[in-house]
């Protein structure tokens, strides 16, 4: 059986699925595809002709490559195909998108036939993903004194592929649709049990919301085919949680409009609402596919005659509803006035949604599309030596004078690119930076890539420090899918130019190592910007961001981000930490205390957590920043100590070292070079030429908190509330409990050590308990399952070198061992401990999950409904976060335990201690 027959196989089992034909983007499947065009007799040939105009994937893979080509016969005449004229032939290489397509078309603007030049000139004048490779093709044929290479340089000096789109629509008809009460995970839009399908599109889409959800939302599109269906997030916010671009997608899929019509099942301009606007992260995703994210406020707090929020007996504001946008009701967007109406009432402002850069998203179709246009007309007034022309709305830059920095805006100033020179940005500007690291995550990664291929992108920017391709999310099962996945990513991203988790060669051992512990690692530098396609991705060196699929991709293929300065809430400790708690406990007490603060406002969401916490090493002080994407921060940044910081970079780099050790370096040396970068750091900061980054003496912040450790007595816990009669408040992590609210009662069925929220320290206090009651009671029997997984392998073995892992190994029932590792996921677990591979795990629920209805204590970070267990028929499933040490006896006894358990549990073991620093880690006289 020949490949084409393989695929037709293949179509009619998808068939089976209601699922269209896969689209195409192997090279040999479409070169037999193209032979039986080009046979006239051929009985495949008609099917074989909508195969190759409407199913080929274009950008850079490799059946991209063979398409362009073939269509380039067609237009020179060296094959003739009566269904695709030469017209058409460049009709379809204009909707190709970079790479192979450029390739030809600037063949063709460049060839000896001038009818056909002037055609590709045309065609050419509306494409904007060219790289280097095709710039200096045009660069050097313009110094030539070629014609036609001079008129492309002068369109794209004017950005006539921007200034010729059509205009944004003035009025946009919606149709509401909520998709749920309370806030919206990503986890709702694409779930993380399903990524393994994230990059087939058409597959993935059939795991949005629910089918009903999809059933009404085609009857929705029917009774109102004008209208554009908005989904809704009531009472909550839209887009929390993970930042997955197959979140948007599944949106723009069911919602929005076919980006070109010979691009399969890739759709733009979706439209979302939330009544408290839409995540920071998602909203990025929203930007790239060129829709539109709206902050509905349709419930508001209600007042008193004095102006005061009535609260209810809970002490919460009473909210009240300022207008309806319950499912079917009709709304018009006017992107003039920038209000939200129903009918001719006016309901909301919404200029916020329509600043000058997003109506360039909208006009363009995403923002990819104005990245690379800027790039592009930028090159061509340089090399036309002019200045160039004013097209695109100017960046906003805000700068008030006398004012100071704080952190995030000392960052962005430096590394900022095509800002005003000499000129100091304050929060609210916009600024194109360069970025120093970038880290891809493995159920995102085959999604990066496509975007990669997309924007036809085939090696990583020169500018970038360094970059990693990890293999935590699907550490704890080696199944058929991630077989069938995960060496193709890592091939892939290995010939890009990133380090990689797994040798496509099979030469290092596979390391599963969490990726945000390893971004942390491979920092090397306070001032650096990270980004990384996960939300936890939040460094405690330099300011990190966790991004899409599509904004990943676009920083590897640049260099670059682009993004707003956001403003800063300044965290500060006063009192004492007391012996018997932990660190997470602080964080969680963090969120607690600044609810309280604020009157329930979360002053948190949408900005920079400063946190000055001087005196903790990266590893434990992460245990706060990974946390801030559950506070819905935009980043955290640490603000360190000269010697906490040194001590930090030394263990970076010998982490590192361990990465070359292995065999990991590429023949870049970019593992090398980092290691050189944080030597010269260090020096810096011990010589005093330039001290760890502080701000401002003189900086302003939106808000500024300050954390009384002398008030955390107990064990905090986030719990999920799953049983809230208010919707909108379960599933949240602003339900902060003390351990004694649960008065030593509350049944656990599982606990779960591990995630990127604990380190070494955490793993030491397992076994120090595991010591401590056997001290006590001769034996530990353990009263429910207790899944431990570092989260990292040199944990292990500093763990193995220092004799706390022989104690872990004397209580385990299972051990992971990686050269059997496990083929399908655990669905039982029996009273015991697991030592399970390093990586996710229960935490990213896509392969290992707790039983159906279990109440689960975890030191992860996720509490959403179904991620880390299932609701059952009988009970609600839900996930409590806590510090280690609860964690561990709630596992032992079988219950959360009350503070005198908890107190003798804890009693000598080293927990993970943090004492305010002494000194105002300011900078004065800015």
């Amino acid at each position: 059986m020949n490949i084409y027959q393989d695929y037709i196989q293949e179509i009619e089992e998808r068939k089976n699925q209601g699922l269209n034909p896969k689209p195409i983007d192997g090279a040999e499947l479409l070169s037999e595809i193209i032979s039986q065009i080009k046979d006239s007799e051929n009985i495949n040939r008609k099917d074989s002709l909508n195969f190759f105009i409407y199913n080929t994937l274009p950008g850079t893979t490799s059946a991209a490559g063979v398409k362009a080509q073939f269509l380039k016969e067609i237009i020179l005449g060296e094959s003739v195909v009566e269904e695709i004229s030469p017209a058409y032939a460049f009709e379809l290489l204009s909707h190709m998108k970079g790479g192979p397509s450029i390739k030809v078309l600037l063949d063709l603007a460049l060839g000896n036939d001038l009818s056909i030049a002037k055609e590709a000139a045309n065609v050419l004048k509306t494409q904007v993903f060219l790289y280097d490779a095709d710039t200096n093709r045009l660069k050097e044929a313009f110094n030539s004194g070629n014609e036609i290479a001079k008129e492309l340089i002068e369109s794209y000096a004017k950005a006539e592929f921007f200034t010729k789109l059509p205009e944004v629509a003035e009025e946009v008809k919606v149709v509401t649709f909520i998709a749920g009460e309370g806030d919206i995970s990503t986890d709702l839009l694409s779930p993380g049990n399903q990524a393994h399908s994230r990059s087939d599109r058409e597959l993935h889409g059939k795991c949005m919301i629910t089918p009903q959800a999809q059933e009404e939302i085609k009857a929705l599109q029917a009774q109102h085919p004008d209208a554009s269906v908005m989904l809704i997030a009531e009472k909550g916010t839209m887009g929390v949680g993970s930042s997955r671009m197959s979140g948007v997608n599944n949106v723009a899929l069911w919602t929005g409009k076919q980006a070109s019509p010979y691009i399969p099942f890739v759709n733009i301009a979706p439209i979302v609402g939330g009544t408290n606007g839409i995540s920071p992260i998602f909203l990025t995703t929203v930007d790239v596919t060129g829709g539109i994210g709206l902050d509905l406020k349709n419930w508001v707090k209600k007042l008193d005659e004095n102006g005061e929020p009535i609260r209810n007996e809970a002490g919460e504001p009473i909210l009240e509803q300022a207008y309806s946008v319950a499912t079917g009701t009709v709304l018009t967007i006017n992107t003039k006035t920038k209000k939200l109406y129903n009918g001719d009432q006016e309901l909301i402002d919404i200029s916020k949604a329509f600043t000058p850069q997003k109506m360039e998203f909208i006009k363009a179709g995403g923002s990819y599309a104005i990245v690379f246009g800027k790039k592009l007309q930028t090159f061509a007034a340089k090399l036309l030596g002019i200045d160039t022309p004013l097209v695109y709305a100017p960046s906003k830059e805000i700068s008030h004078e006398g004012q100071g920095l704080t952190a995030v805006e000392k960052i962005f100033n430096r590394n900022a690119v095509g800002s005003t020179p000499g000129k100091v940005l304050h929060a609210g500007s916009d600024v194109r930076v360069e970025v120093n690291i970038v880290g891809s995550q493995d159920t995102t990664g085959l999604m990066t890539s496509q975007e990669l291929e997309s924007m036809a992108a085939t090696v990583i920017s020169p500018i970038v420090d360094g970059a990693y391709q990890s293999g935590c999310h699907t550490a704890s099962v080696w199944d058929k899918k991630a077989q069938a996945n995960i060496p193709k990513l890592m091939k892939f991203m290995n010939d890009f130019g990133l380090i990689t988790a797994r040798d496509p060669k099979g030469e290092y051992h596979a390391m599963t190592d969490v990726i945000h512990k390893v971004l942390n690692d491979i920092t090397i530098d306070e001032w650096a910007i990270i980004i990384g396609g996960d939300s936890h991705t939040r460094m405690s060196k330099g300011v990190a961001f966790g991004a899409d699929s599509g904004t990943v991709a676009l920083a590897l293929a640049t260099g670059e981000a682009s993004m707003p300065i956001p403003e800063s809430v300044k965290v500060t400790f006063k009192g004492d930490m007391k012996e018997h708690m932990d660190f997470r406990d602080v964080v969680h007490a963090t969120q607690a205390q600044m609810l309280k603060q604020f009157g329930g406002e979360n002053v948190f969401q949408g900005r920079i957590i400063e946190v000055h916490i001087g005196t903790l090493p990266a590893d434990q002080a992460f245990t706060f920043t990974d946390w801030t994407a559950e506070m819905k921060a935009k980043a955290s940044i640490n603000i360190s100590e000269d010697n906490t910081l040194i001590e930090s970079l030394e263990i970076a780099k010998g982490r590192i070292q361990i990465m070359i050790d292995k065999g990991m370096d590429n023949h870049n040396q970019v593992l090398q070079g980092l290691i050189n970068k944080a030597d010269k750091r260090i020096a810096e900061i011990r010589s005093g030429e330039k001290p760890a980054l502080t701000p401002d003496s003189n900086a302003k912040y939106y808000a500024e908190v300050v954390v009384d450790l002398d008030i955390i007595v107990e064990p905090m816990i986030a719990d999920p509330d799953v049983n809230n009669d208010d919707v909108s408040k379960r599933y949240t992590h602003d339900t902060i409990r003390t351990l004694s609210y649960y008065g030593g009662e509350k049944k656990v069925d599982l606990g779960f050590v591990g995630s990127c929220m604990v380190h070494k320290g955490d793993l030491k206090i397992v076994s120090q308990m595991l010591r401590n009651i056997e001290k006590q009671q001769g034996k530990v029997e353990f009263n429910a399952p207790l899944v431990v997984a570092a989260p990292t392998y040199n944990i292990i073995d500093e763990l193995k070198a220092e004799g706390d892992w022989e104690f872990l190994e004397k209580y385990s029932g299972f051990e992971f061992d990686d050269n059997a590792p496990k083929g399908e996921a655990r669905v039982e677990y029996k009273n015991m401990m697991y030592l399970e591979r390093p990586g996710c795990n229960l935490c990213m629920g896509n392969q290992e999950k707790a039983a159906k209805g279990d109440t689960v204590l975890a030191t992860s970070t996720r509490l959403f409904q179904g991620r880390v267990v299932e609701d059952s028929e009988r009970k609600k499933g839900e996930s409590l976060l806590a510090s280690t040490p609860v964690v561990v006896l709630s596992a032992i006894i079988g219950r959360i335990p009350n503070i005198e358990e908890y107190k003798a549990a804890v009693e000598g073991i080293d927990l993970t201690k943090f004492a305010p620093p002494i000194k105002e880690l300011v900078q004065v006289g800015h």
